[in-house]
């Protein structure tokens, strides 16, 4: 006999889709071994996670960064400078005429540890450290808001189906044949302008809010599909009509029954995302149309020092270092959540 639930009278038997049953194929999924026995979903993921390597050293790299950029202002308090001030127009000796750095490799020394920005004299260390928090903020605002479009239109579609799946589809169709570089260079001023007057003096978190929205117009289609094509497959199956049988609003469903299946690829989808918007919005501010001065930003800090790589590579090489370190950690740490979620994936 069925319950209301879709669930069988016995107990040792479940209804499609639920938990149990999740719990039922990681088990399957997972290697012969009498520890991953008994274990939870979760708990067979996590252990999973361990096992990577590759994802453990990926995770505390980028922990790492994360950690910095919450601390940045407490580390700039220990180590005395900040990323305003400048310092080599400050002090004659630290600068040539030509605004170069007197001191070896970019002017490190013990007082400048990753040495002076070329020009304006700044400490390079504290705009590194700064900028991680700049590109942060702007990558998970981005990450959350493109999430949230993304659940919100592509169960939808999957789940209602007909005009409005059709609707839908067809927006992201003409978001997704737009060329993105030139459509975002192209919206920032219009988002910028639509934000503040232009007799105004834009506020320090116009360039945050702007970068984040426009990010966010071309972010969400890719998560929208995807989650559409698993809520099709979804809806027709046995635990969905036996919700509708006993009389579950769409809403409920929803909420209930769909969206419970769904945080695999929800959660894996925003983790690859995220080291995606650092770029894009790195790459805004490379082209002059991101965050501005007098805000640190890895962008701009590499586009000002591509204009001294004959003569300060070191300026150039930090900034450069640290993005690729962060985004290729990111990259693989979600390469393995994918592959703790799924282990069919790296068979």
């Amino acid at each position: 006999m069925t319950t209301p639930t879709g669930a069988t009278t016995d107990g040792n038997t479940s209804r499609p889709g639920s938990t149990s049953d999740l719990a039922d194929n990681a088990t399957a999924d997972a290697p012969a071994d009498p520890g991953f026995r008994g274990l939870s979903p979760g708990k067979l993921m996590w252990r999973r996670f361990l096992r990577d390597r590759t994802g453990v050293v990926s995770a505390c790299v980028v922990l790492f960064f994360v950690a910095v950029a919450i601390l940045a202002p407490l580390i700039s308090m220990l180590y005395g400078k900040d990323p305003k001030t400048h310092y080599g127009q400050n002090a004659s000796d630290l600068l040539t005429d030509s605004g170069l750095p007197t001191g070896p490799n970019g002017g490190i020394s013990g007082d400048f540890w990753f040495g002076l920005e070329p020009g304006l004299g700044r400490d390079v260390l504290t705009l590194l450290i700064y900028g991680i928090r700049t590109s942060l903020i702007i990558a998970v605002a981005t990450s959350v808001l493109t999430t949230a479009i993304g659940v919100a239109l592509g169960i939808a579609a999957g789940y209602l189906g007909g005009k409005t799946d059709y609707f839908i589809g067809r927006v992201i169709d003409v978001l997704m044949s737009f060329p993105s570089q030139i459509f975002l260079i192209a919206t920032m001023p219009v988002v910028t302008g639509l934000l503040v007057a232009r007799d105004q003096n834009p506020p320090g978190w116009l360039p945050f809010v702007s970068v984040t929205l426009v990010l966010s117009l071309l972010g969400w289609m890719s998560l929208a599909r995807i989650l559409r094509g698993v809520s099709l497959s979804l809806r027709e199956r046995e635990f969905i009509e036996a919700a509708k049988v006993t009389g579950a609003s769409p809403m409920r469903i929803i909420f209930k029954e769909i969206l419970p299946n769904l945080w695999t690829p929800i959660l894996v989808q925003s983790t690859l995302a995220l080291p995606a918007f650092v770029t894009a919005e790195a790459g805004l501010s490379y082209l002059g149309v991101g965050v501005t001065e007098p805000t640190p930003d890895w962008g701009r800090m590499i586009a000002d020092g591509a204009t001294f790589l004959r003569t300060d590579v070191t300026f150039l090489l930090f900034p450069g270092i640290a993005m690729v370190v962060f985004v290729l950690a990111f990259n693989l740490l979600g390469d393995s959540v994918r592959d703790a979620f799924d282990p069919k994936t790296n068979r």
